[in-house]
C-alpha cells in the first residue's frame, strides 16, 4: 500500500522498566482514546518492567480502578529489534512462529515516564533507527530527567531556581560527612528527591535533622543520585508549553495552581492520582503582569534546554512576588486529572487537538541532527 493512500501509522510506547510503569500506562490509555482513528492507525505497544517489548492484549485495563494501577505483563507477542532502520517496521516474534513484520511506523508517541524512556534512552533508539517521534530529543530529555543538571543549565542561562545540593552514590559512599555538611547549610525543610524520577516518587519533605539520612536511603531506592532542596515557600504553579508550529516560536499556555487539601505536606503520588483531593485553578488569581512573566520564563526554560514538543514548567510563586523555577517535565502524565492537558484546553486547545497537533509536530520535523 502506498504512503499516499493509507492512514498514519502510531506506535504508542508506554509501560517501561522505571518506577513510573503504571502511571505511563495510565497516560497512554486517554491519549490513545483521543488519537483520530479516521486519520491515524494506532499500534500500541507495552515495554514491562523487565525490559521486555510485547503487543498488549486489546482489552487490557489501562486506567487506575479502584486504586489498583494498570501493569504491563508478559503476556502478548515479544517484539525483538524494536524499529527496524531499514523499514522502520516492527518485528514480532511469537513462540513457535516464523517472525513477521508489524508494518512501517510513521511516528512514535513515547509515553514513557522516568528512567529507561524520558530520560533520552528510548529517544537515543529511534534516532538510532531514523523514527521520528514526539516530545524532547535525547540531550534535551537526559538534562529534563536529571534534576541536578537541570538546574545548572537554567542557572547557567540566567533562570531563577532555588538553593540544592546534589549527591552521587559514590559521594554518598565515600563522602557522606561533606555531603550532610553541604545539606545543613540549606536549612530545614528540606525536600529529598531521587535525582532521576518523577510522579513524587521518593519524595520525602525533612523537618528534622534525624530524618535526613533515612529519607537520603528512601530516595535512594529509586535512583542512587539524589537531589535535596531547600523548601520555597511560595505557591505551586504550571505551565505547559508546546513547540511552535514550523518556525514559529514556543507558545506557553495559560498557567495552572495546584491546590491540595491541608492533610496533606506536598504534593506527592496519592494527591496526584489516587484521593482527588487536589484541584486546579486555570489561570491563578494573580494580576495579568505576573501570568504574562511565568509564560514568558517557562518558554525560556523550554529553549535553554533545546526541548521540542512539549513539556510542562514548575514553579513557585513566593510572597514577595518571585518566580523560581522548580522542574521540568518534558513528558507530562496525560491522564483524565493531569495539568497539561487541562492547561492547554483552557487556552483554547482541546485534548484531541493538542494530540494531533503533537503529532503533527513530530512528523513536521527531520531525523537525525536537528
Amino acid at each position: 500500500m502506498s504512503q499516499v493512500s493509507r492512514k498514519v501509522r502510531v506506535a504508542v510506547v508506554f509501560g517501561g522498566r522505571s518506577s513510573e510503569h503504571a502511571i505511563s500506562a495510565v497516560t497512554a490509555g486517554a491519549v490513545m482514546a483521543a488519537i483520530d482513528r479516521d486519520r491515524y492507525d494506532v499500534v500500541p505497544i507495552g515495554i514491562a518492567r523487565d525490559g521486555r517489548w510485547v503487543l498488549p492484549p486489546a482489552d487490557m485495563n489501562l486506567a487506575i480502578s479502584d486504586g489498583r494501577l494498570p501493569e504491563v505483563g508478559g503476556e502478548g507477542s515479544a517484539l525483538a529489534l524494536p524499529f527496524d532502520p531499514d523499514s522502520h517496521g516492527l518485528l514480532v516474534v511469537e513462540p513457535g512462529e516464523v517472525p513477521r513484520t508489524l508494518g512501517e511506523v510513521d511516528v512514535v508517541l513515547p509515553l514513557l515516564h522516568g528512567p529507561y524512556g524520558e530520560d533520552g534512552t528510548l529517544q537515543g533508539l529511534l534516532e538510532l533507527a531514523g523514527v521520528r517521534y514526539v516530545g524532547a530529543g535525547v540531550l534535551a530529555s537526559a538534562v529534563g530527567q536529571d534534576k541536578g543538571f537541570m538546574k545548572l543549565v537554567w542557572q547557567a542561562q540566567g533562570l531563577p531556581v532555588g538553593p540544592y545540593v546534589t549527591m552521587t552514590d559514590r559521594e554518598w559512599r565515600r563522602e557522606r560527612k561533606r555531603k550532610l555538611d553541604e545539606i545543613a547549610e540549606l536549612g530545614l525543610p528540606v525536600f529529598v528527591k531521587p535525582a532521576r524520577a518523577g510522579s513524587s516518587m521518593g519524595i520525602t519533605r525533612v523537618t528534622d535533622e534525624a530524618a535526613l539520612e533515612a529519607a537520603i536511603e528512601t530516595a535512594r531506592e529509586h535512583d542512587p543520585k539524589v537531589i535535596v532542596e531547600a523548601a520555597i515557600v511560595g505557591r505551586e504553579i504550571e505551565c505547559g508549553v508546546l513547540q511552535g508550529v514550523g518556525d514559529e516560536p514556543a507558545e506557553a499556555s495559560l498557567p495552572a495552581e495546584i491546590r491540595m487539601a491541608n492533610q496533606h505536606d506536598f504534593y506527592d503520588f496519592e494527591t496526584k492520582y489516587l484521593d482527588g483531593s487536589t484541584s486546579l485553578s486555570i489561570p491563578p488569581d494573580l494580576p495579568a503582569d505576573a501570568i504574562a512573566e511565568v509564560r514568558r520564563i517557562a518558554v525560556r526554560a523550554f529553549e535553554a534546554l533545546d526541548c521540542e514538543g512539549l513539556a510542562r514548567v514548575d514553579f513557585f510563586h513566593t510572597p514577595d512576588g518571585r518566580w523560581v523555577l522548580n522542574e521540568i517535565n518534558t513528558m507530562p502524565g496525560f491522564t483524565p486529572t493531569s495539568a497539561f492537558p487541562q492547561m492547554w484546553a483552557a487556552t483554547g486547545l482541546d485534548y484531541p487537538s493538542l494530540v494531533d497537533r503533537l503529532i503533527q509536530t513530530a512528523l513536521d520535523r527531520q531525523v537525525g541532527l536537528r
